[in-house]
């Protein structure tokens, strides 16, 4: 080999290896551990809000909400617009803005637990402030439409809980008792470990990195914002009510083609409620569809995570670094 040939093999090696440790250290900086508010304890005080949708006649909802914090030696203040009514929404966004504002500036406020979804939470995010919040960082709480929310927060550099929220309360709540079980553990400070059902469709494959995620649709409405998250690293879920098969392909393909799956560490699909009937009906299950839809990528999926619009609705830690192994007859989901 000559002298110019061996220069340049070695230039060409420095160049990829460089490249490569780049491509690291950039998912290693994604990666830098998110704040963890502190967990509550008896004495503390929730804040409930409205954030997105309205809550007409769902005073017995959230009064139940409050006989339930304060039975766990919890405070409650409900924000003076929850129960406000603008067209589709629970108060103006205005109104809104200034509930969540509230509670974030708020340093007696330990946790913010919204009372519903719907939507509207996209209308205030840009209005909102986080410097009070990070003086005295909160637990946020809820699902659904609160992705939104969640995706900020994350991109602030905070933990959140994705779980139930106040309308999720039946009048038994014995039918929701797995749901109220790891709610008030992961509140409290003990995020509970989980271990899924097995599924034929699951992707076999180990991976560790944060979770993070929420309702597909609200994944997919970031996409290109500056509330989108970066999923390099880290671990995906996904959740969806009352949409057509075609519809969640189409969002899948649109994340995909924007990049969103490329350095993504594993997924785990939650409930898939409700789904609409086309008149051209789509072939495939709906589990299927997402295989397909992610067959590009080698990372693991999980199916049958009890989580989203469903009564059984387990809480989760978002940006908390979990270990996920899948395999065809069950998965688990540990906390690191």
């Amino acid at each position: 080999m000559s002298k110019i040939h061996y220069f340049l093999l070695l230039a060409c090696t420095l160049f990829f290896f460089g490249n490569s440790q780049a491509q690291d250290v950039s998912i290693q900086q994604n990666l830098t551990a998110l704040i963890q508010p502190p967990y509550l304890k008896t004495g503390d005080t929730v804040a409930i809000v409205a954030p997105a949708g309205i809550l007409k006649n769902r005073n017995d909802e959230v009064e139940r909400a409050v006989a339930l914090l304060k039975s766990w030696g919890l405070n409650v203040v409900v924000g003076k617009h929850v129960f406000s009514q603008a067209d589709h929404f629970a108060g103006t966004d205005a109104e809104r803005c200034e509930d969540f504002q509230n509670a974030l500036d708020d340093p007696k406020i330990s946790a913010i637990w919204c009372a519903r979804g719907g939507y509207g939470t996209v209308r205030i995010l840009d209005k909102l402030d986080y410097t009070k919040f990070k003086e005295h960082p909160k637990w946020m709480i809820g699902y659904s439409d609160i992705t939104a929310l969640h995706n900020q927060i994350h991109n602030e550099g905070y933990q959140s809980i994705h779980a139930l929220m106040c309308v999720s309360l039946t009048k038994d709540l014995d039918d929701i008792k797995e749901s109220l079980e790891t709610f008030k553990s992961t509140i409290f400070g003990n995020p509970v470990n989980f271990t899924l059902e097995g599924s034929s469709y699951n992707r076999v494959g180990n991976a560790t990195g944060q979770l993070v995620g929420g309702n597909l649709t609200m994944l997919h409405t970031m996409l290109g914002s500056k509330t989108s998250i970066d999923v390099s690293g880290k671990i995906l879920f996904i959740e969806e009510i009352g949409e057509y098969k075609y519809h969640i392909d189409r969002m899948l393909q649109s994340l995909k083609r924007a990049g969103y799956f490329d350095d993504c560490k594993g997924v785990i699909v939650g409930d898939m409620s409700k789904l609409r009937k086309n008149t051209t009906l789509w072939g495939t299950t709906i589990e299927q569809l997402i295989l397909d839809a992610l067959a590009d990528y080698d990372f693991p999926i999980a199916f049958n995570m009890p989580a989203g619009h469903e009564n059984d609705n387990r809480a989760m830690v978002f940006g908390k670094v979990i270990q996920l192994k899948v395999e065809k007859d069950e998965s688990t989901l540990v906390y690191k």
